[in-house]
């Protein structure tokens, strides 16, 4: 195996994993019921949200109304594209310039992962007349029809089904946050840089050196990751530092909330760092979806969230900028580690 995969040995994953215990799991159902969830059962809800967020970063969604016709041919069309040939994928390859595509060589953490990609933006930035030199190109591109009859139009399907439950989750969040519901809304509304992944793991030869993705924390506002409903392969850090493994759900979703929820709300929420494993038996699926606001927002904590007692923790940063600097790290191995928000905290304030 190419040594730029091997992770450095305090990195590296220990076998067996523990399985991790206590993963909130939360019933959205009643935001989709015919009728609206009562006060009292909204308030439930919220308030399980909160809790999952604050003390997790993350939780397993059930009954969240995605059909599950639509999750299982968005996953059929990803293993149909993985299987297609070489040079079929190599046509749809992505670029440092145009970073939307396929993928077999990106680099997490400045190690490469064990995985190939495919990309999308559900609502596709078109570039200007005149582009900057240097500017990033998010145009889609997709396989030939003829050899993936239907394939765009799956994945289409998909991401609107995830767009819809996105602000669904957005609102529960706000609200635990004694925000209005739509406070956060505005921020996603046009031109979001919101994109949609197919992961294929292969079976790998020495688990025990590399991941199928480095550890990391989500830089957007929310993640909402579709596992592969057999092959474990989520591992995410608790507070105490120990690794721990989720276990699939068959027919859920994992959500968590990016750096962005982090910032906006001033640490009340935290971003969980997480990475994928794999093994050596079993090719491993899944389908994350990062709702993420505007090119031009910018990103601080909210008036709301800060206040004598508790003053804001970062500086503005712009979203943009941010986000257009951790796709190009994508592409290489720097000398240092990519930006990470930790980097814009105010000076002498630390985490609770």
């Amino acid at each position: 195996m190419d040594d730029a995969f091997v992770q450095a040995p305090e990195h590296r994953p220990v076998s067996p994993l523990a399985e991790a215990t206590g993963v909130p799991v939360i019933d959205l159902s009643p935001l989709i019921a015919a009728t609206p969830p009562s006060p009292a059962v909204l308030d439930a809800l919220v308030a399980e949200v909160g809790a999952a967020c604050r003390e997790w970063g993350f939780f397993v969604a059930v009954g969240h109304g995605v059909p599950d016709a639509t999750a299982v041919r968005a996953v059929d069309a990803g293993r149909a594209f993985f299987a297609l040939p070489a040079v079929s994928k190599a046509a749809v390859r992505r670029t440092e310039r145009a970073p939307l595509g396929y993928y077999d060589a990106e680099h997490t953490k400045n190690v490469k992962d064990w995985k190939e990609v495919f990309d999308i933006f559900p609502h596709e930035l078109r570039p200007p007349a005149a582009s900057v030199d240097g500017e990033l190109v998010f145009m889609n591109k997709w396989p030939d029809d003829a050899d993936l009859p239907g394939f765009r139009e799956v994945l289409e399907e998909y991401a609107a089904a995830m767009e819809e439950l996105a602000f669904k989750v957005l609102e529960l969040i706000a609200r635990s946050l004694n925000l209005r519901p739509d406070r956060l809304h505005g921020f996603f509304r046009e031109k979001m840089t919101t994109y949609m992944r197919i992961n294929r793991y292969p079976p790998c030869p020495r688990p025990d050196l590399a991941l199928g993705l480095g550890r990391h924390k989500d830089s957007g506002a929310l993640t909402i990751l579709r596992q592969d409903d057999v092959v474990a392969g989520l591992d995410v850090r608790r507070r105490s530092g120990e690794w721990a493994c989720v276990r699939p759900l068959p027919g859920s979703l994992v959500i968590n909330v990016g750096d962005i929820i982090q910032v906006w709300s001033n640490d009340r929420y935290q971003s969980v760092e997480h990475r994928a494993s794999v093994n050596q038996e079993q090719e491993r699926f899944s389908i994350p979806y990062f709702f993420n606001p505007a090119m031009d927002t910018v990103v601080e904590p909210l008036p709301e969230m800060v206040s004598e007692e508790r003053p804001s923790r970062y500086n503005a940063y712009g979203w943009g900028e941010f986000f257009c600097t951790r796709r190009r790290s994508n592409f290489r191995k720097l000398p240092v580690d990519n930006i990470q928000i930790d980097q814009l905290r105010k000076d002498k304030i630390g985490q609770e």
